[in-house]
């Protein structure tokens, strides 16, 4: 009979939270730079969140370094709720954000790389506290490519085993040797794309405090900005916008098949059922937003954040259309205009893509577009059998055979998404909301989008929200970018019985 092993849990998490820490010390110079009070604070939340991780570490080493699927899951949940916890020290103890509840939900909010935000002056906010920000994003896409390459496979999560089917990685119930090698590669990957794209951004106007901190939230699919109106406040500078939007793509791509564009095998990228999928329905979408643009907007309404007078040309239309298009299927949430402002056609539109989801592999949160794949093939098929009772058809994707029980998963996994999704829009009710913005904060918190509509639309903040609604929604944010059953599993009673 097996016990938790307790002690490389607290390992990990000791290990988290030293890494966590150092990150904090990185946010240090920027506010010396800019002689700014909080920096004493941000060193301070380095220092303490680097000093209870080395203790962690140093008294809990393990007699057995394997880890097995119950501590994998209690090491995903509680490595995310480490990095939230301490997360939030810089800004309480900066005296940026004083209340914890507020902090907790910007914080978590950078991890799981959703984006939304309780500040209503971004504009104002101490330079070294914004980097803070953005790295939280950077830490939280860092973190999710390990998860998905080595942990969420291994405990069976949601159909990941798809995406593993290109990739190295574990093959039994402990961690693979080669998850280092493959790791690396795409922390490679995921450093040399943020460096490039924020040389890019300098390049095209920004400056290079911004383009650092966009650059960062770009790669996450975080979507944070530096300024209180997003990426709208480059509306006139149209060469930054299109930079985001491919940056956007990228990031929403699995990583897996980036490895292999660089590599040179482009013939594997546009076999991926998947990135075709992913691709297609990014610029379809984006067309049929561009006309309704064009021809059906409502001149009556302002469009945009900053710039109502930016839809004057056709080309503006496509490129905001593209952009935000981009931005909520990849979950990323930067905005460049709001999309409520346009008509209800298009608000519709972009509610749907909120249960969209970029591709498994990538730094996107939300449902993932491999899984939509499969439960449409499995639909159609069963129209088939329908007709044909004694039939053998088996769901194929990618051109191999998917096994039963992965196909049984992802439809598991839909109905806990929607059922959850339907619960949490009546709970965010009970928690004050109207309905639509209940269900805008549910949709965007559970699939880590970020703008959503309502009261929490595009250029509105989550700071009305009631501090149970933040709490709740801050809950939607982890179990959504963990992909629900890492976390939902530890409420049941048989995952504590010894076995």
């Amino acid at each position: 009979m097996r016990t938790l092993n307790t002690k490389i849990i607290y390992r990990f998490l000791g290990i988290t939270a030293m890494l966590n820490g150092f990150f904090m010390f990185l946010a240090v110079p920027f506010s010396m730079y800019h002689n700014e009070p909080e920096k004493w604070g941000i060193l301070s939340a380095g220092i303490i969140t680097v000093f209870v991780g080395l203790l962690l570490f140093i008294l809990n080493k393990p007699n057995d370094v394997n880890i097995h699927k119950k501590e994998g899951y209690l090491i995903v949940t509680l490595g995310w709720l480490t990095l939230s916890f301490t997360g939030m020290l810089p800004f309480i103890l900066s005296g940026a954000i004083p209340n914890m509840t507020d902090a907790f939900f910007e914080t978590i909010s950078g991890y799981s790389t959703t984006g939304s935000s309780i500040l209503t002056n971004i504009d104002e906010m101490p330079k070294g506290i914004l980097f803070w920000r953005s790295a939280t994003h950077w830490i939280g896409g860092m973190g999710i490519i390990v998860l998905t390459i080595a942990i969420l496979p291994l405990l069976g999560i949601g159909g990941m085993q798809l995406f593993m089917a290109e990739a190295p990685g574990p093959s039994a119930d402990k961690l693979h040797p080669r998850i280092t090698d493959t790791a690396k590669r795409l922390y490679l990957i995921y450093v040399t794309l943020t460096a490039v794209q924020f040389l890019l951004l300098k390049v095209a106007g920004m400056t290079w405090f911004d383009a650092i901190n966009h650059a960062m939230s770009t790669m996450s699919t975080g979507g944070f900005s530096t300024k209180g109106s997003s990426v709208a406040f480059y509306n006139n500078k149209p060469i930054i916008q299109y930079i985001i939007i491919a940056f956007m793509f990228i990031a929403g791509t699995n990583f897996v098949l980036t490895y292999f564009a660089l590599k040179g095998k482009i013939q594997k990228v546009f076999n991926s059922e998947e990135f075709k999928y992913y691709f297609f329905v990014t610029l379809g979408v984006a067309a049929v937003i561009s006309l309704i643009i064009i021809f059906f907007q409502d001149p009556n309404l302002q469009t945009t954040i900053s710039h109502p007078k930016v839809f004057g040309a056709t080309e503006s239309a496509i490129r905001h259309a593209l952009f935000m298009v981009t931005s909520v299927i990849t979950t990323t949430g930067f905005v460049s205009a709001d999309f409520t402002m346009w008509n209800f056609f298009a608000t519709g539109i972009f509610f749907a893509l909120f249960f969209t989801g970029g591709s498994a592999g990538s730094t996107s949160g939300g449902i993932k577009v491999v899984r939509h794949i499969v439960m449409l093939k499995n639909s159609f098929l069963e129209f088939k059998k329908a007709l044909h009772p004694n039939a053998i058809i088996p769901v194929r994707y990618d051109g191999k055979t998917v096994h039963q029980n992965i196909v049984f998963n992802i439809l598991s996994f839909f109905v806990i998404y929607m059922l959850i999704f339907i619960i949490s829009s009546v709970i965010l009710t009970l928690f004050g909301l109207d309905f639509m913005s209940a269900l805008g904060a549910a949709a965007s918190s559970l699939g880590n989008i970020g703008p959503a509509i309502g009261s929490v639309s595009p250029v509105d903040s989550f700071a009305h929200l009631s501090t149970a609604a933040k709490w709740f929604c801050s809950f939607l944010m982890l179990i959504g970018r963990l992909e629900l059953f890492t976390v939902l599993i530890l409420f049941t009673p048989f995952f504590w019985r010894k076995n």
